[in-house]
């Protein structure tokens, strides 16, 4: 009978514990704002006018506005009870097109040409090199001797920064009819959307449908869309959220079935596709190893890479080594501001960036898939057993994964601001968590996340 108040008592320490890790989060945000901003009184150039984020302060409103607000309101207020009621594939409709939805009012919030229509059309962004791709396989075969800058020839900054998949994913859109800013913005909300489903469906392909249909609406609610409804890294997130959900549903699949082997194929073309959109989603290998580690399947692996080499094979014969490519951005990055935005501020102050990307309720998330793997009383191999029996639960290593692929960019110093964006194809990921939370708590931690989403988009003009 005494056991009934001490696992409540327990109950109560770990929501205190949730809270405080949200706190410590929010204050970790306010920290570096006001670093930040000391930084820029004592002219220290950190290159951002909202800092943490790479924005500008204006508080404002748009016609996105009430919609947003619509979206959040039916999202907190009904999506938790229909994420446990509906069939699989309605849900999965479901959250899709309401993150549709989301990401297309936050965007409309700074109004329809500022937020969408115009702006990939910069001179930085993509669309403004696609006019001169006339030959698109000679592009790629010369894309690495115009990285640098300060050559009369150089890629517009964007371009520079990635390999040349990003622009051709740009190009085969202009030469496919879907020219201009427009039909490019609703390409990145269409494919970031896909977040909304790759996420959930991995987690339930690795056996755990109550998880998955748990974090559902976090993912769907996702603040991060702030900067999906126009930007290229929607794209990256979407291309490889799907390729890590398809080797998912391939290792469910038997050894050697054509399905699973077809299916364990078509990840590792999106998987190794993504490598050539970004240099950075190199990282996202954790999130394939989590896959793998749970599932207990290694046969995936194999066709995985088999696709992913037959990706870099392509591109090779193309004329673009992806090593070369990325030791001269390495250079090209620290012929531009990154050379001056000092790194033992920004090593830090990332981390508050990603805070208002992923939403507070990520942080006792994340406490708790950390706390999942203490195994007290227990040492030696039953330790490591134990550890490795938690670590084999999707919302625990998924979490993890994408945890080691933040800190790992973090450190290697070529994420220095801006990585509210930069960081979404990992920090997506971090909602998987959020099935570890209590079911009765869920519904306030959502409602958080779509007012930390709705703050940002309305106090701050991103740039991105």
């Amino acid at each position: 009978m005494q056991q009934a108040p001490e696992r409540t008592r327990a109950g109560r320490r770990h929501v205190g514990a949730d809270a405080l890790a949200a706190l410590v989060a929010l204050l970790l945000v306010g920290c570096a704002a006001a670093v930040g901003w000391w930084l820029r009184r004592a002219g220290v150039p950190i290159h951002a006018g909202a800092a943490p984020l790479f924005a500008t302060w204006g508080p404002h409103l748009g016609p996105g506005t009430p919609l947003a607000l619509l979206v959040a309101a039916l999202a907190v207020g009904y999506g938790p009870r229909l994420a446990v009621r509906l069939r699989w594939p309605t849900l999965l409709v479901a959250g899709y097109v309401t993150a549709v939805a989301w990401i297309l009012s936050l965007a409309l919030v700074d109004g329809v040409r500022v937020g969408l229509t115009t702006r990939l059309t910069l001179d930085a962004e993509y669309l403004a090199e696609v006019p001169g791709v006339t030959d698109a396989p000679a592009m790629v075969r010369e894309f690495a001797g115009r990285i640098l800058d300060f050559q009369p020839d150089s890629w517009a900054t964007h371009v520079s920064g990635h390999p040349p998949g990003a622009l051709l994913v740009f190009v085969w859109l202009d030469r496919g009819g879907l020219a201009g800013g427009g039909w490019a913005a609703l390409f990145c909300v269409a494919v970031g959307a896909a977040t909304a489903v790759a996420v959930p469906v991995t987690v339930r392909a690795l056996g755990d449908e109550r998880a998955a249909r748990a974090a559902l609406p976090f993912v769907v609610l996702f603040p991060g869309a702030v900067w999906w409804g126009a930007s290229a890294d929607a794209i990256f997130a979407g291309v490889t959220a799907t390729g890590v959900a398809l080797l998912a549903v391939a290792a469910r699949s038997a050894r050697g079935q054509p399905f699973g082997v077809l299916v364990a194929l078509a990840a590792g073309l999106l998987l190794g596709f993504g490598v050539f959109l970004s240099y950075g989603l190199v990282l996202v290998a954790p999130l394939a190893g989590a896959v793998l580690l749970v599932s207990r399947r290694i046969w995936p692996a194999v066709a995985l890479l088999l696709a992913v080499a037959a990706v870099v094979v392509g591109f090779v014969e193309a004329g673009f080594w992806w090593y070369d490519g990325y030791r001269l951005v390495v250079e090209r990055y620290y012929q531009g501001i990154a050379r001056e935005r000092p790194y033992a501020y920004w090593v830090w102050a990332n981390l508050a960036a990603l805070v208002l990307a992923t939403g507070p309720a990520c942080a006792p998330a994340l406490r708790r898939a950390v706390r999942a793997l203490r195994v007290p009383g227990r040492t030696g191999p039953a330790r490591v057993r134990a550890v490795a029996a938690r670590l084999s639960t999707a919302p625990v290593a998924l979490a993890l994964a994408a945890s080691l692929a933040i800190v790992l960019a973090d450190l290697s110093g070529m994420s220095k601001a801006e990585v509210e964006r930069i960081w979404l194809p990992f920090a997506v990921w971090l909602p998987a968590a959020a099935a570890l939370l209590p079911s009765d708590h869920r519904r306030g931690w959502l409602a958080l996340q779509a007012v930390t989403a709705l703050a940002v988009n309305h106090l701050v003009w991103t740039v991105w």
